[in-house]
C-alpha cells in the first residue's frame, strides 16, 4: 500500500480503504466515549445532589487523589501515557467540581432540580 508522491492527492485504492477501515474505528471509539462519559455525568449528577442534600462539599480532594494514581496505573498498564489520562481526569473532575457547586447553590436557593 503506497500513496502517490506526485502531489497530485492521488492514493491508491487499498490506502484509501483502510483509511476509511481505521476511521470507522476511531468514529465508533468516539460514539463510545461520549456515552460513557454521559452515563458518568449522570451518576455524578446523582452524587452531586447526595451531597448537596447533605450539606457536604462539592470536591473531595482525597477522593480525587486516589482516582488519579487508579487511573494512572491503568492508563500504564493499557499502555495509555499516565500523564495523558490525568490531565483528562483533571479536565473531569474540574468539571464534576462546577457541576456540584451549581447543584449546592441551586439547593441553598432553593431552586434544586431532580437528579436525572
Amino acid at each position: 500500500m503506497t500513496t502517490s508522491n506526485t502531489g497530485t492527492g492521488d492514493v491508491d485504492p487499498a490506502v484509501r480503504e483502510e483509511l476509511a477501515r481505521l476511521r470507522d474505528s476511531i468514529d465508533n471509539i468516539d460514539a463510545a466515549v461520549v456515552h460513557m462519559l454521559a452515563e458518568r455525568f449522570k451518576a455524578t449528577q446523582q452524587v452531586g445532589h447526595l451531597k448537596a442534600r447533605h450539606q457536604l462539599p462539592p470536591a473531595d480532594p482525597d477522593r480525587e487523589a486516589r482516582q488519579i494514581t487508579r487511573l494512572r496505573a491503568l492508563a500504564e498498564s493499557a499502555k495509555l501515557d499516565p500523564a495523558f489520562a490525568e490531565k483528562f481526569l483533571n479536565f473531569i473532575i474540574a468539571e464534576v467540581i462546577r457541576h456540584h457547586e451549581s447543584i449546592a447553590e441551586d439547593t441553598v436557593n432553593g431552586t434544586q432540580t431532580t437528579p436525572r
